[in-house]
């Protein structure tokens, strides 16, 4: 009897143990990390992360996402086992691998933050919840950004956004006690081509949480004195704008420390430039988490329109037919850097080159496709998807539709690629960086006539807006989405809005790039 006895009781002690896994998503840092903070208190713990499949399948994935990630696993795995904690890093579907850790270690409780991600991640989380539901697995998750889960009104999200981010940063972890045998020694990570991922051939900002605090000191303490000057520009955004937005999206900084840091240094600062600069930053950063909650309160926005009055409106649409050879033709030269207006492609190709570009670049990329080529939002949203290194699924639907003209409650921003040019590369020094055949005979003449293509947008668009069931849809979609200004409720917001004029916007609002 001694001899099963024995073995049944280990496992019997591991069933029975208040153990915790912490579930790394794109929080891949130490500092202000609630979950780990709570795992500290468990009798034993370990830590995932897991590569998906659905990841790396799924059409906003490209090989930088994946080259940041691991270069950010590699710190925070050597940070956890310098605290006694092992971090599997896993490939595989998040069932299977979560099935399986449970069988070897046996854990009772699943530690994560919440994801506002896109489609994909909503379905894997529902099928989680229903795995701990089944299997006695409590699974506690806790909000690492502005984003309110569930989110009944927009009236006093600002507040809470607020109450949240001044809230004490979560203690930062010093040991935890492991899985009974549980080893450090862990298997190396995998490598992009281990996962026969292709290279990416872009050169990427540094990684990690190390990385990502130098950036934010170096920014607080003087780079962005200029950064509401700089950040317009493409030759000026690179060094003036903080490049905290990859940080952000993969979370080896926290929004809340991001936030708290910002108003230390501007309180502090004797530099009064300074402190005008950064406290337009310091508003910028609500906006981050504004247009995220955008797609957590309503998913449906990766794939349809806001306001479904715009529906049929560009080919490939709900109701409008599929696109055809010539909207494929003007996709494909948008992609390439190849439609024939300079500023247009240069900031195409150094996109594609660095993974970043700065907001009112995106902003005009983004118009072009939308007016001058009359392309639908969603498969440049999926291009530029793939080249934004700080992709953020809720940031980047909402900005997709915001600036093709499909919310019915922004003003239509129509970028003139000409005059884009004129005002932040004056003497052509970004264009020829990174368009170094301009002026030659291997540029392609422009794809489209500027005049005549915004011409026939703004009357297809201006007919649809000016509709009595565009202006009423206008409402509703400004009472579940749209930002509160102080001392102005929603039905104040939708008066003033109606005496102005045609196109006016409900809820004006920054790029992402521009917050950072």
């Amino acid at each position: 009897m001694a001899r099963p006895e024995r073995g049944l009781g280990v496992r019997a002690r591991i069933a029975a143990m208040p153990s915790a896994l912490v579930w790394f998503k794109r929080d891949l840092r130490l500092r202000d990390h609630a979950p780990l903070a709570a795992a500290q208190a468990f009798e034993a713990a370990g830590a995932v992360f897991i590569i998906e499949p659905e990841w790396l399948a799924s059409p906003e994935f490209d090989g930088s996402h994946l080259d940041f990630t691991l270069q950010c696993l590699a710190e925070l795995r050597a940070g956890l086992a310098a605290r006694g904690l092992p971090l599997w890093v896993r490939h595989g579907p998040a069932l299977a691998v979560l099935a399986h850790l449970r069988q070897a270690h046996g854990f009772d409780h699943l530690l994560s933050h919440e994801e506002t991600g896109p489609g994909w991640t909503y379905a894997r989380d529902r099928a989680v919840g229903a795995w701990c539901r089944a299997n006695g697995v409590r699974w506690q998750e806790w909000p690492q950004s502005g984003v309110v889960r569930p989110l009944a009104t927009r009236r006093g999200w600002a507040g809470q956004w607020a109450q949240r981010m001044n809230q004490p940063t979560a203690a930062q972890p010093t040991g935890f006690r492991r899985f009974a045998g549980a080893t450090l020694e862990l298997t190396d990570l995998p490598t992009m081509a281990s996962l026969g991922v292709p290279p990416h051939g872009k050169t990427l900002q540094a990684a990690g949480e190390a990385a990502a605090s130098g950036l934010l000191s170096d920014f607080l303490d003087g780079r962005g004195r200029d950064y509401r000057r700089a950040l317009s520009s493409p030759l000026t955004a690179e060094a003036g704008c903080s490049r905290l937005s990859p940080h952000l999206a993969f979370g080896t900084l926290s929004m809340r420390a991001v936030h708290q840091a910002t108003e230390v240094a501007i309180a502090q600062t004797p530099d009064r430039t300074l402190a005008h600069a950064l406290r337009g930053f310091a508003g910028r950063l609500r906006w981050h988490c504004h247009f995220m909650q955008k797609l957590e309160d309503e998913p449906a926005i990766e794939h349809r329109n806001f306001a479904r009055a715009y529906d049929g409106l560009r080919a490939g649409d709900d109701g409008a037919a599929p696109a055809g050879p010539g909207e494929r033709e003007r996709l494909d030269a948008w992609c390439n850097g190849r439609t024939g207006y300079p500023m247009v492609d240069a900031c195409m190709r150094s996109l594609r080159a660095t993974g970043w570009l700065n907001f009112r670049m995106r902003a005009m990329l983004v118009s072009f496709a939308a007016y001058h080529l009359w392309l639908h939002w969603r498969e440049p949203g999926l291009h530029l998807a793939r080249q934004f290194l700080d992709f953020e699924a809720g940031i980047h639907w909402s900005q997709m539709q915001m600036q093709s003209g499909t919310t019915g409650i922004n003003t239509l921003r129509i970028y003139s690629p000409a005059k884009q040019a004129r005002e932040h590369d004056p003497e052509g020094t970004f264009v020829r960086r990174w368009l170094p055949e301009v002026g030659t005979p291997a540029y392609p003449p422009p794809i489209v006539d500027e005049r005549a293509a915004l011409a026939a947008a703004k009357e297809r668009l201006y007919a649809v807006r000016g509709s009595a069931a565009a202006r009423a849809e206008a409402d509703t979609v400004q009472e579940r989405h749209g930002s509160r200004k102080s001392g102005l409720p929603p039905s104040g917001m939708k008066r003033a809005a109606a005496g102005r004029p045609r196109g006016a916007a409900h809820d004006p609002a920054p790029q992402q790039g521009e917050l950072f």
